[in-house]
């Protein structure tokens, strides 16, 4: 069957934060010079959604203020699958277990096997849903990407430790907020950062969420919960 890879898809994006009150950092890696999407670009670790995730259990769910918002402006619940592939893409792109101690009910998804290997159930409750994004019109791959912050502090591995990353990042490190947009960074990625950098330190979600929609009209800023308009960062 033909992948039609121009068509939008569900993704989900892990934007974690170190130290947050004292001196944040976030985790970033470099992609790859070959990659079909955003080549040679520094970005947080994410990816899009797997058919599996619906199915896939976690030990604690996403604050409910997150899953409302997730749901809003998308025509099905999507909000346990985008957690679970936030915690899946952070754990096979930087080798980080986002998860509680637990055992696995039933049988393990293949690509969940080195995840379970670390006595984890993946745990959701630290994610917060804060930014929106969908990629314009003319790339080749579009995805309608949700992004999610989490305490590094709720990670359960050793923060240092990428050993059991993937190859899809590389270069994987702990870059002080304060300077990562002297990265080369996707535009979506500088203005996410502004919106972290405003965020750190807080540990509610927020109740209003930005929005960056794309399509061949028009591309608009707007807030989830109410919609209504923002200004441009490009004004």
């Amino acid at each position: 069957m033909t992948v039609d890879k121009s068509r939008i898809r569900d993704a989900a994006t892990v934007i974690v934060l170190r130290d947050p009150t004292s001196a944040p950092h976030v985790l970033m890696g470099q992609r790859g010079a070959k990659a079909a999407f955003m080549p040679n670009k520094f970005v947080f670790p994410g990816g899009a959604v797997d058919a599996e995730d619906s199915a896939v259990p976690l030990a604690r769910s996403l604050p409910a203020l997150c899953a409302e918002r997730l749901c809003e402006d998308s025509a099905r619940d999507i909000a346990r699958p985008l957690a679970v592939a936030a915690i899946r893409e952070l754990w096979e792109e930087t080798g980080l277990v986002l998860g509680q101690p637990g055992t696995w009910p039933g049988d393990v998804p293949p690509d969940w096997l080195g995840y379970a290997k670390t006595g984890h159930l993946p745990d959701a409750s630290a994610l917060q849903f804060v930014f929106r994004a969908i990629t314009p019109p003319g790339n080749p791959r579009r995805f309608d990407a949700r992004f999610f912050l989490a305490d590094a502090a709720h990670v359960s591995s050793d923060l240092d430790d990428f050993s059991a990353a993937c190859e899809e990042l590389s270069h994987l490190q702990w870059v002080p907020l304060k300077d990562a947009r002297r990265f080369d960074l996707p535009f979506i990625t500088e203005v996410v950062l502004a919106e972290i950098a405003a965020r750190a330190g807080d540990p509610e979600p927020p109740v209003s969420v930005p929005f960056f929609r794309n399509d061949d009209e028009e591309s608009l800023f707007l807030r989830l919960r109410g919609i209504r308009p923002l200004p441009s960062p490009t004004e």
